[in-house]
């Protein structure tokens, strides 16, 4: 699911939910050649995801159904042979090598291409001819060209189209099946839509569509069109297609980054991997819902001039299409980390345990269900680590509480500065080592009295040992606080490792 795709939803959302309103979920899939099963899935698990729930709908049912438009024909061939008994369309049996040259001759002329209405002249004895010679045709709508058609859109005002520049739409391909425009008109009029709201690259298609309502003899819902959403930095549309020039955009690099860190650990790292262009990433990366529906509610809606910080329900009680501005909005990955970092120091400590544990088990670090102690020392970890995590994958970084001692691996530049480099480093931590030994307590407080206790007895700076400290227990240059990591991993384990990187500098 598109994150823009998903942004326009959570408005349809709002909006009914806003209103008392039935949010219906439909599945356009008129596109005979997209598999839709296959897309289907991820679809329905973003809005499960972001708890965006819907009144009717596949899996929901409802009144309205079926709410697959392939299986809605019947639907779509009623209309058609009342537009057609109407004369308000037509069947044109012109082929598409002749249409293309009539396309051909309009650009050539550089005039706007109207179709030229050929079939109009046959008889109708000459049309059921064709019709009983299985001549392959295709259904237009009758564009009543003298008019003009209008929308009062509740985000961009009134739209006017002068039908004498519109060509007459297909609205029955070849080979029997709709076109969105056509299906999307009958559904909404049969589904009772009150309010469209969708993406701006739509309101192309708004003009036959009321024309469609018109000629139908429905009434004419309520468009909203809002901005698309547009890739950080930028004004232009977030896309798929330009997943590879995003690596290289300042404000995704860093997303790519840790999608390449993190998924590689946890075994899904391919080329279908989830992108921050899709709402699959965020949940399989570590965000929390409430964060990505904060972030989307202010892509292009805002409460006020100043508020960020809202909670779904604040959302809900004062959303109107009307504060949606007309400019793309830009997808703005720094703020979404501040939203998270908010709604991740929201979170009780057990549901933050539950979220990492997910990533843990994923890469192997804690079996799927884990002794309550071992699931309380994991609380301790993330309480140590504090606000560096900021995502639940993040868990990941601090995997050198969780191994074993002798698989502990080593920032070598780490080792060079703060070990090898200084001349008395060695010598220092193998003597705060038989102090470690002794200790009395092994608490975090104990432990940060114990090495000032030693700094000052040598009347030397604590960053003579402390770094090196680190490096020995973590392998790593910087993490929690030191003490916090002694008292984590106990004296056994503070001590071994110490033992094993005194070895691995000796030699």
């Amino acid at each position: 699911m598109h994150i823009g795709g998903m942004r326009t939803a959570l408005f349809n959302w709002l909006w009914a939910r806003r209103n008392k309103g039935q949010f219906v979920l439909r599945i356009d899939d008129t596109d005979r050649e997209r598999n839709i099963d296959e897309a289907l899935g991820p679809i329905l698990q973003a809005f499960r995801w972001l708890r965006l729930d819907w009144d009717e709908g596949p899996e929901v049912g409802g009144p309205h159904g079926p709410y697959f438009q392939s299986e809605r024909g019947d639907l779509y061939r009623q209309a058609v042979d009342q537009l057609l008994a109407d004369g308000k369309a037509y069947r044109d049996f012109d082929a598409p090598e002749l249409v293309k040259a009539d396309r051909e001759a309009a650009e050539r002329e550089q005039r706007n291409y109207i179709n030229v209405r050929r079939s109009l002249e046959l008889s109708p004895t000459r049309i059921q001819q064709l019709l009983k010679d299985g001549h392959r045709h295709v259904i237009r709508l009758l564009i009543p060209r003298d008019e003009v058609v209008f929308i009062d859109d509740v985000v961009r005002g009134r739209v006017e189209w002068d039908c004498g520049l519109i060509s007459d739409p297909v609205i029955v391909r070849g080979d029997g099946s709709p076109l969105y425009n056509l299906a999307t008109v009958i559904d909404d009029a049969q589904m009772q839509i009150s309010h469209v709201i969708r993406a701006e690259e739509h309101l192309s298609n708004t003009a036959v569509q009321a024309l469609l309502h018109q000629a139908l003899g429905h009434q004419l819902p309520t468009f909203a069109h809002i901005p698309y959403v547009a890739a950080p930095g930028s004004k232009e549309k977030l896309s798929k297609r330009k997943l590879e020039s995003y690596r290289n955009n300042p404000g995704f690099r860093k997303m790519f980054e840790a999608a390449d860190r993190v998924f590689s650990r946890i075994g899904i790292l391919n080329e279908s991997s989830p992108d921050p262009v899709m709402v699959e990433y965020y949940q399989r990366i570590g965000y929390l819902p409430d964060s990505v529906f904060n972030a989307l509610a202010r892509l292009g809606w805002s409460l006020d001039d100043k508020t960020e910080i809202l909670s779904r329900q604040t959302v809900v009680d004062n959303f109107t299409v009307e504060r949606v501005i007309k400019a793309p909005a830009g997808l703005d990955p720094d703020k979404l980390q501040s939203y998270q970092v908010h709604w991740m120091n929201e979170l009780p400590q057990d549901r933050k345990i539950d979220g990492c544990m997910e990533f843990l088990v994923a890469a192997g670090l804690v079996d799927s269900d884990p002794e309550p102690e071992r699931r309380s020392y994991i609380g301790r970890v993330i309480a140590a680590a504090g606000d560096r995590i900021k995502l639940f994958s993040d868990i990941l970084d601090f995997d050198d509480f969780l191994i074993a001692d002798d698989q502990l691996p080593y920032d070598e530049k780490a080792v060079e500065k703060r070990l090898r480099k200084p001349q008395d480093a060695v010598d220092l931590l193998r003597e705060f080592r038989s102090r470690l030994e002794l200790a009395e307590s092994f608490d975090a407080d104990a432990l940060d009295k114990l090495l000032h206790d030693f700094v000052d007895e040598r009347g030397i700076g604590i960053g003579r040992i402390i770094h090196a400290l680190r490096v020995a227990v973590t392998g790593k240059a910087r993490g929690p606080g030191m003490f916090d990591c002694l008292a984590l991993l106990g004296r056994e384990r503070s001590l071994a490792r110490i033992d094993q990187t005194l070895a691995r500098v000796s030699t």
